[in-house]
């Protein structure tokens, strides 16, 4: 469901929340967008340490079985692609800037996955929750085409997104480990 400017204002209205710093208590606006770039943990990895990230949560979004199982979606059968829920506050950080850094952690140019993960699942997409966020992704798209780049991610509206079992959240920061297939690179200047 696209969601006009009025509508998204008054659903934004709903995502304040109360962040405790040393007893004191500040109130920030938080808004949501959802990225896919091959396995999840690393586009987490990377996301997290983005300034103006409130909260990253890895789950699953675009397949028809509803609350699928990592065992299920790495079968590449349910239709789902690996996703990243990603809060932000856009006071510190822009949705146009979640795009960019978005296209600095990962191969956007890669159309059957991304490393080595092949397969639908590992698909680069933009999920957008509304025009506004569409037209933003597609001005980037642009920006990148005149670089000489190829994209190949998809833009696709917003659709369920299915928590992933708690063992992939913080995966790789759990394990004291890196991203395999993802790689920070300076595109946008």
């Amino acid at each position: 469901m696209l969601l006009s400017i009025k509508n998204r204002n008054e659903v934004n209205k709903k995502n304040f929340f109360k962040l405790s710093l040393r007893s004191n208590y500040t109130y920030c606006h938080m808004s949501t967008a959802y990225f896919s770039a091959g396995c999840f943990w690393g586009v987490e990895y990377y996301f997290k340490r983005l300034k103006g990230v409130i909260k990253t949560t890895v789950g699953f979004m675009g397949g028809e079985l509803e609350n699928p199982s990592y065992k299920e979606v790495k079968t590449g059968l349910t239709g789902h692609l690996e996703t990243i829920k990603v809060d932000y506050d856009p006071s510190i950080v822009s949705y146009e800037a979640l795009i960019k850094y978005f296209f600095e952690i990962h191969d956007f140019e890669q159309a059957d996955g991304q490393g080595i993960d092949i397969g639908s699942q590992y698909l680069s997409a933009i999920w957008v929750n509304n025009t506004l966020e569409r037209d933003i992704a597609l001005i980037v798209f642009g920006e990148l085409t005149q670089m000489g780049y190829h994209p190949a991610t998809q833009i696709r509206e917003v659709a369920t997104f299915y928590q992933a079992e708690d063992y992939h959240q913080n995966y790789l920061d759990d394990r004291q480990e890196t991203p395999e297939c993802h790689v920070y690179r300076k595109v946008f200047i």
